[in-house]
């Protein structure tokens, strides 16, 4: 294993394999001279799951399914002059399921789809990068945005299907793009962006914005405007606005972790204001054998609350709070106060393994009562070069039986997921 790869991969294993390496491509490097460099882009992932449970009134009292997907494609860029730099990519997506299709009924095992993924263009000058057409774009750790990832199948909306794969996400792009980032890495930075979705399931919203931040060696202070401009039969959300400050970093003491958000939203459809927080703190005994990381999270939804296009970032329960609950059974970021205590640590370089506790209270997801706790135990193991293995096995308990969740039986879960990076 080369030492750049090797270091490459441990950053991955020590994060998040599943979030750090599926959101951007493994890039082979075909042409590099004279300012000019073309890439090859390969990313592949597949995963196996089994739950004992079917949420949704989905028939049988158990489900067990396959996700899989390739993206492939090419990238490259081009200088103009010593400050100007012209790039793009163009990438196919070819994703299904198999199997039963998973326990929330949202995929039937049949879906088989392959498509245009990205496809953009950018010019990067100075202090501004400006780039359009179809790509992927998130603000922050994902609580409001990363991507248009929500990937339905045939299951319970099928005029929602966008090929299958629905934990895996393998579309992740925005149909239409227009971007411009001010600023470089450190001190002041944003963002002016438009996004269009042609995704049903998210109603093919469109909206507009901006976001600013202020980068510091003790964190980065964030503030969001987000603006509701059309959607496809949900007034909810033409003219929605969302406003939101948050903060991520150590506060300068080495070895915290600190998190927060607090989002402000009016709906579209009245003057009526929802909000969602969280706030969360860790701390690294780095001295201690195999570093071990606590962390602690209290997030609290508001009733009506659209968490818009929220998705998995930096790790599991960001913002999938509990793999059963967020992804099949309920709560899904909205009507819902949930703690959540996480515990990590890496017995050697490439291995990590961690385990996350999610209490969930005053929840009304569809009006029903989905109150309950979960239990998750992970490993994020980089096996080599070509294969970054994630097992994962949790117990989600409901509190009551509901129409949503169809019994109040424990539930025990599995999965398996495999990253091949090329």
């Amino acid at each position: 294993m080369t030492q750049h790869f090797k270091q490459k991969l441990s950053a991955v294993a020590l994060g998040s394999a599943i979030a750090l390496v599926s959101g951007s491509a493994s890039a082979y490097n075909l042409y590099s001279e004279n300012g000019s460099e073309l890439n090859l882009d390969i990313e592949a992932v597949v995963g196996t799951f089994s739950s004992q449970e079917n949420y949704f009134g989905k028939s049988g009292n158990s489900s067990s399914w396959q996700e899989g997907y390739l993206k492939a494609g090419f990238s490259g860029s081009k200088e103009v002059s010593t400050e100007s730099t012209i790039y793009g990519g163009i990438n196919f997506v070819s994703s299904g399921t198999w199997g039963d299709g998973d326990a929330g009924g949202n995929t039937n095992g049949s879906e088989r789809h392959t498509e245009i993924e990205d496809a953009f263009v950018g010019v990067r000058t100075g202090l501004l990068d400006l780039s359009i057409g179809r790509q992927n774009f998130s603000i922050g750790d994902g609580f409001l945005i990363n991507g248009d990832a929500l990937n339905l199948g045939e299951g319970v909306f099928p005029d929602s299907n966008r090929g299958g794969a629905y934990w895996l996400a393998a579309r992740k792009a925005f149909d239409q793009t227009v971007i411009a980032r001010i600023g470089g890495e450190d001190g002041l930075r944003g963002d002016l962006f438009y996004l269009g979705s042609d995704n049903k399931a998210q109603s093919e919203m469109e909206l507009g914005g901006a976001n600013i931040e202020y980068v510091t060696e003790k964190g980065t202070f964030g503030a969001t405007y987000i603006k509701g401009l059309n959607a496809v039969d949900n007034a909810k959300r033409d003219g929605q606005k969302t406003v939101s400050v948050r903060f991520q970093g150590n506060a300068g003491v080495e070895n915290l972790f600190l998190s927060a958000e607090y989002a402000d939203q009016s709906q579209g459809d009245s003057s009526a204001d929802a909000n969602a927080w969280y706030a969360e703190a860790g701390w690294t005994f780095a001295d201690v054998a195999w570093s071990p990381q606590l962390t602690y999270r209290y997030t609290k939804y508001d009733e009506g609350f659209d968490s818009l296009f929220y998705g998995f970032n930096r790790g599991y329960g960001t913002w999938f709070q509990g793999e059963v609950a967020a992804n099949y059974a309920g709560p899904f970021g909205s009507s819902a106060e949930i703690q959540h205590v996480s515990l990590k640590a890496s017995p050697t370089e490439m291995l990590s393994v961690g385990a996350l506790f999610f209490d969930f209270s005053n929840s009304t997801t569809f009006g029903s009562n989905s109150d309950g706790q979960e239990v998750d135990l992970y490993a994020e193991w980089v096996v080599n070069d070509h294969l970054i293995i994630s097992p994962l096995i949790g117990v989600y308990s409901p509190d009551s039986d509901n129409a949503t969740q169809n019994t109040n039986d424990d539930n025990f879960y599995a999965q398996v997921i495999a990253i091949v990076p090329f």
